[in-house]
């Protein structure tokens, strides 16, 4: 199960690099790469976005291992099955729209609605992963924080607000592909403000558990620095003319910061049941001392 994630991770990074390299119509055609030819001959651009569909299959087996690590898990968990399920359903739609991808010759849309999909695979990979570890799954709880679901949600937003710029900025694909009508330094104005609400909430969560003296999570930790390395990319990004190196490595950060943030999701409903249970256990013990 963890071998899918990582490979929905890994097919999300080399997607970016497909566009980066200017490689996403190397194959201008679908299923097969032209009207004629399954494989493109041999050109820089036509391997790079082929290799990147063949890589599909990879992922494909490492999506059904997981369908069937949850079929033979004794005793047999139907969310497990169900939540596996829910990564071929992701990995068969995301054929589907890498299609239209490049029948539409990337249009900013149908790109954008490329990675979303992907990212929400990976939340689905990363909730399979934990409902796996049997403590976690007997310790988690259905209600969360208002906080936290606020947090999710920005952290969503921020997705989207960076497709925004993605989709508006110059590294399109290929030159023949459209762009969003925006002006750039709006929409990346209007992310970095995105960027800077989330960042201040998960401050603030920082704050509030260690105010109850509790331990800071892990997985709120890896927000914090992630967004920080992340800002930073994007920034630099920016301001050095969005050069795809850097474009790249903000792609790989804004995994980071997305399977942190629902990680850290799960773990404040797993703190939630903690605390609950820490109350009922107390209230228990007072009323068996002895008047």
């Amino acid at each position: 199960m963890l071998a899918a994630g990582v490979m929905l991770a890994v097919i999300v990074a080399s997607g970016a690099a497909v566009r980066l390299t200017q490689s996403g119509l190397g194959c201008e055609d679908w299923p097969t790469c032209t009207e004629d030819s399954l494989a493109p001959e041999w050109s820089f651009h036509g391997w790079v976005e082929f290799g990147n569909r063949l890589f599909t299959g990879v992922v494909s087996a490492a999506v059904i291992a997981a369908v069937l690590a949850a079929y033979l898990r004794r005793p047999r968990d139907r969310r497990l099955v169900l939540l596996a399920w829910g990564l071929v359903i992701g990995v068969l739609t995301q054929i589907l729209v890498g299609a239209a991808v490049v029948l539409l010759e990337l249009s900013p849309i149908s790109v954008t609605a490329h990675f979303l999909i992907s990212m929400a695979l990976l939340a689905n990979a990363v909730v399979l992963y934990r409902a796996a570890d049997p403590a976690a799954a007997t310790r988690s709880s259905r209600s969360r924080p208002a906080i936290a679901q606020t947090h999710l949600v920005l952290a969503l937003a921020v997705l989207v607000t960076g497709t925004v710029v993605t989709g508006t900025g110059p590294n399109s694909g290929d030159a023949r592909a459209d762009r969003l009508p925006f002006d750039l330094g709006s929409v990346a104005q209007i992310h970095s403000v995105t960027v800077w609400i989330f960042l201040a909430t998960s401050v603030v969560m920082a704050v509030q558990i260690s105010r109850e003296r509790a331990q800071i999570p892990t997985a709120l930790s890896a927000v914090l620095v992630s967004i920080l390395i992340q800002g930073a990319i994007g920034y630099a990004q920016y301001f050095s003319g969005v050069p795809p190196l850097l474009v790249q490595l903000h792609v790989i950060g804004s995994i980071a910061v997305w399977c942190a943030s629902v990680w850290l999701y799960l773990d404040m409903g797993m703190r939630l049941e903690s605390e609950a249970s820490t109350r009922v256990r107390s209230a228990i013990d007072q009323r068996s001392v002895p008047a």
